[in-house]
């Protein structure tokens, strides 16, 4: 049965066209996901499945008696005084509000007499059917039942807007889970979730019974749960059934083969303009008899003009980027001894013990709120009693949320840390999609995967060998992770990083430092790993 229709879909914004007759099918129970460039169109397309965007032309249809919950990758601000609960009740404000007049209509009743009596009870008669449908008499038990299912009894009391990320994206996906919707709109759902609840979420995406469209750069999460991949490109679909891993594969093989193709018609296109030219020259040569080369020169021009011409393929060109490394370090960089971290009087870790040695590529794990930020702040201080930062090292750091105190244009940032001609410079920044007028572009506009790009330019023309990133991948697309990820396995230094997308912690990390009940225990080896030795 199909649950969303999309049938050639316009969507433009200004001179933009995102989408260009975009179309897709979408059945009952299928979890799809969109993948593409930033700016392709991804959340365009879950704003019109869910009514927040009308398209320009084109058709949507959504099965008749669908509902549709969606999760935004930007949680909405709410009141001060909000509580989790007050968010909770917040997602049925509709069946609350008609709760309400059905109280004001009771007392309004026991008040009244005759025909005015009659025609209230009708009324309220109506309203309760409606109520009842909606399943307000059991949205109280519902509510404690989707607490108890999100184990987030703990924080039902607790300020909204003091929670952490990975907890705000929980509390909101309870609240649209609390009307079971038929269909899930998930925009980048596993942004600030800890491993622990990546996993949590995983199991219960696989586990719901109804249809999800999902955007996210999670190559890990995408490879569990998806059952079909579509790609946006120039505002079309390219479909692949299957996980990231086959989407990877597939797509290598058609960029192949339409590459191919292209060739191939490109020398049958070449062939047929020089056979033009060469009968317009035989008929110039032969006039006034040459009327028969001009005639046969025109009916392969017009053969030419219906031809179908088979467009050239997107062939993404990572160019690799290399940082620079002048001055390795002591083979030992940082060791700890006997360390307690704990801020005022409570205790995040207790007696750590570690060495980090020259080349380690690390990954600190552990939940949200154990401390992994903090050590990595500790350690960046330089003066904590019991951390010991070795001989010649020299740090570059990439914090979570990067703040540039600067309001200067991106190539004028960047010419703090590059030396050479201007073109050179330009063609370092485009290793980083900073291309043409977009160098010029405010570094207080930038978005939040700009600001990591210019960060990572930053890092790689400063003299360093020793790189510590706290959550490096939030913002950032999967064709900038893959960059990352080659630059940091290539890098000939120490690598500390704090992470949660596990199919980046596999391609760099060789050894994991997961926190857990106060404690650090050590792991050789990436996240799989890990997995594997701690399910034996």
């Amino acid at each position: 049965m199909i649950e969303i229709n999309l049938n050639k879909i316009i969507k433009s914004y200004g001179f933009n066209r995102v989408l260009d007759e975009f179309s897709l099918e979408i059945k009952t129970g299928k979890i799809v996901t969109l993948v593409g460039e930033n700016g392709c169109g991804k959340s365009t397309i879950l704003n019109v499945i869910s009514g927040n965007e009308k398209c320009d032309k084109g058709n949507i249809s959504i099965r008749n008696g669908s509902t549709i919950g969606y999760l935004k990758q930007i949680p909405e601000v709410k009141s001060e005084e909000f509580t989790v609960k007050d968010v909770l009740y917040e997602s049925v404000s509709d069946i609350l509000n008609i709760s309400e007049k059905l109280k004001n209509y009771e007392e309004k009743m026991m008040k009244l007499t005759g025909e005015k009596l009659n025609e209230l009870v009708i009324k309220y008669s109506n309203l309760q059917e409606k109520f009842i449908n909606m399943g307000g008499y059991e949205i109280d038990v519902q509510i404690n039942k989707i607490i108890n299912g999100f184990k987030i009894n703990d924080l039902v009391d607790k300020k909204y807007n003091n929670l952490s990320g990975g907890e705000k994206r929980i509390v909101s996906l309870a609240a649209i889970m609390i009307k079971n919707p038929s269909i899930l709109i998930l925009d980048e759902p596993t942004n600030h979730l800890d491993i622990e609840t990546l996993e949590w979420f995983e199991d219960f995406i696989k586990k719901y019974k109804g249809t999800i469209v999902l955007v996210s750069h999670d190559r890990y999460f995408i490879n569990k749960v998806s059952s079909k991949i579509v790609l946006i490109e120039r505002g079309k679909e390219i479909i692949f059934n299957g996980n990231y891993d086959s989407f990877i594969e597939e797509n290598e093989l058609r960029i192949e083969r339409e590459f191919k193709e292209y060739k191939d018609q490109s020398k049958i296109i070449a062939a047929m303009k020089k056979k033009i030219k060469q009968l317009e020259e035989f008929g110039k040569l032969a006039y006034p008899g040459g009327e028969p080369f001009f005639k046969r020169a025109e009916n392969i021009r017009k053969r030419l003009d219906r031809l179908e011409k088979v467009e050239k393929p997107i062939i993404k060109k990572d160019i690799p980027i290399n940082f620079i490394v002048n001055d390795r370090s002591g083979k030992d960089v940082i060791v700890i001894n006997d360390y307690t971290l704990k801020i005022n009087e409570n205790i995040l870790i207790e007696n750590i013990n570690l060495k980090i040695d020259y080349k380690d590529k690390i990954c600190i794990m552990g939940s949200n709120g154990c401390g992994k930020t903090t050590l990595l702040k500790r350690i960046l201080k330089d003066n904590e009693p019991n951390i010991k930062i070795g001989s010649n090292v020299l740090i570059g750091y990439i914090p979570q949320e990067i703040e540039f105190s600067s309001n200067k244009t991106i190539l004028e940032y960047a010419r703090m840390y590059f030396e050479g001609e201007e073109s050179h410079l330009r063609s370092a920044l485009s290793k980083f999609y900073f291309y043409g007028e977009n160098v010029f572009k405010k570094i207080s506009k930038l978005s939040g995967g700009e600001k990591v790009r210019l960060k990572l330019f930053e890092l790689i023309f400063s003299n360093i060998n020793c790189i510590i990133l706290d959550e490096p991948t939030n913002h950032i697309d999967i064709n900038t992770k893959e960059v990352l990820e080659e630059a940091l396995k290539e890098f000939k230094g120490t690598v500390i990083f704090i992470s949660h997308d596990r199919y980046f912690i596999n391609k760099v990390a060789d050894k994991i430092l997961y926190i857990e009940n106060k404690n650090i225990k050590e792991y050789i080896g990436n996240y799989d790993d890990y997995k594997n030795k701690i399910i034996k």
